[in-house]
């Protein structure tokens, strides 16, 4: 059987989307350590409100989100320009775009729907599906449509937040539990939807991985290395931003119910939550500890993203696509195919934990990373409205046919719950190992 030989071209590296995910997202994290992001510009901030929006926003903010704009514009439209799309409307789509994501981040900080848990996220896409399904996206505003560009240069910002001495905080007892949990059932419910309920593989994965690793951006990672529909990935985000609000209230009442220790209640809460802007949030509802917890589980558990991106590409190269054409794949197809923007989030991690951390100090790496945050959540922003303006009900509603999408999402997300109480109790009840010093 002959071996496939894919052409190799040096200029991939600023000719396809995922490399530009890395450079937008290097440039915007090296513009923040070096401090011209944060000292010289001054990141805008939306304040929490309650009935005054106006009190949200202040002078300095509005100037700085135009300034913000106008630079993620520029570099976006070069990026596209040297990519080879059509770009001719881009900046006044941009512009639209981008104030909705605004908008969505000042509706997500009203007090008492942070409260409840409806942030920003579902804000974006439900201005984004309220314009696709009722006067639809014009073709010069589909330019700026852009949810993988985005989404990828937010996980590449990510990938400063996971740094290594926060893992090592709960050392062998977080690794278990993130690390073993997770794959079991991220394969458990693979198998449960192609095999049982007779979904198709490309749907099957991403929710798979939404559930068991980290929501949204698992989702993502895993639908781009197995090439998944739109319309897949967009079922993925959206079953988990809905229950994610349910469940980010529910396991905190569920842990007070079960007695749970704070430090097993967050670790729970971090291994099951799958959105991780939810997790502190939840993991705050039972107390300070439960929260550092949660947030540490869930950092773990986000590593995995690159790690399941290559094993999904490797898988797909040599399994499935194989059996479509019965070609036998070259080594090289795996790397054609590993998300490259991966590459950037686990670059982005080694830098900050053993380059900057060392060099600058715990607490200058932390100012730094308040500073990241922000443009991480405005490029989530970007991603979320593009996500809603990219999907229509009827389009989406074939792929709801017997409930399967949802069947799958729970069976999976019980299955997950339950292994992971019991690992948490195995590793931090204190009944089987000595507890952690936390």
């Amino acid at each position: 059987m002959k071996r496939a030989k894919p052409e190799f071209n040096h200029s991939n590296i600023y000719k396809k989307e995922d490399w530009w995910a890395c450079w937008i997202g290097f440039i915007v994290l090296a513009l923040c350590a070096t401090g011209v992001i944060g000292s010289w510009y001054k990141v805008p901030k939306i304040s929490v409100w309650t009935n005054n929006a106006l009190v949200a926003f202040s002078g300095q903010s509005v100037v700085s989100y135009v300034i913000m704009f106008a630079g993620l514009a520029v570099i976006y439209l070069i990026a596209l320009k040297i990519i080879g799309e059509k770009v001719k409307t881009f900046i006044p789509a941009f512009l639209v775009v981008f104030v909705i994501g605004v908008f969505s981040l000042f509706i997500g900080d009203q007090k008492s729907l942070k409260g409840l848990g409806l942030s920003y996220p579902l804000w974006g896409l439900a201005v984004g599906l309220l314009i696709s399904n009722t006067v639809g996206v014009p073709k010069w505003l589909a330019v700026a449509v852009r949810t993988e560009l985005y989404i990828k240069c937010g996980l590449v910002v990510l990938g400063a937040e996971i740094l290594f001495t926060r893992i090592l905080a709960l050392g062998p007892y977080g690794l278990v539990i993130a690390w073993v949990v997770t794959p079991i059932v991220l394969w458990v419910m693979f198998m449960y939807g192609t095999r049982v309920l007779k979904m198709e593989r490309e749907l099957a994965l991403p929710i798979s991985a939404a559930a068991s690793v980290c929501g949204v951006s698992a989702a993502i990672a895993t639908g781009a290395a197995c090439k998944a529909k739109d319309e897949y990935i967009t079922i993925a985000v959206g079953q988990t931003l809905v229950f994610t609000v349910f469940m980010m209230v529910a396991m905190p009442a569920l842990a007070r119910f079960l007695g749970l220790s704070e430090l097993m209640a967050g670790a729970w809460i971090g291994g099951t939550v799958d959105s991780t802007g939810a997790v502190p949030a939840s993991g705050e509802m039972i107390g300070p500890l439960a929260m550092e917890a949660a947030v540490t589980i869930k950092m773990i558990q986000n590593i995995l993203i690159g790690i399941i991106a290559f094993v999904v590409a490797t898988f797909w190269v040599t399994r499935v696509e194989k059996t479509k054409d019965g070609r036998k794949p070259s080594a090289w197809e795996i790397w054609f195919r590993m998300p490259k923007f991966i590459i950037g989030f686990i670059f982005a991690s080694i830098v900050f934990s053993f380059v900057l951390i060392p060099a600058l100090g715990n607490d200058s790496v932390n100012g730094i990373l308040k500073v990241t945050k922000v443009f991480r959540t405005e490029f989530f922003a970007l991603a979320f409205v593009s996500i809603g303006l990219h999907s229509n009900f009827r389009e989406l509603g074939k792929y709801f046919k017997k409930g399967k999408p949802l069947h799958l999402y729970w069976v999976g997300q019980t299955f997950n719950i339950l292994l992971t109480l019991l690992f948490v109790w195995l590793m931090l009840s204190g009944t089987v190992f000595k507890l952690p010093s936390f």
